[in-house]
């Protein structure tokens, strides 16, 4: 989870840097750092509501005929 958290930390510190330079269109940096948030959104997600989501689906196929 550290390395987890020091690869966000750094990936923001570099797009900031990119950012204070003005440049331009959206780099391969910005869209890596997109990606990687909504992982950890999805992720996040998923872990906070897996037993909630397990259940539902449980419910689910046994109403199935």
């Amino acid at each position: 989870m550290i390395n987890l958290y020091a690869s966000l930390v750094s990936l923001v510190a570099v797009a900031q840097d990119r950012i204070k330079r003005e440049e331009k269109g959206a780099t391969a940096v910005e869209y890596g750092l997109m990606v990687g948030l909504i992982a950890v959104a999805i992720i996040a997600t998923v872990v906070l509501l897996g037993d909630k989501l397990d259940a539902l689906f449980a419910t689910i196929t046994a109403a199935l005929p």
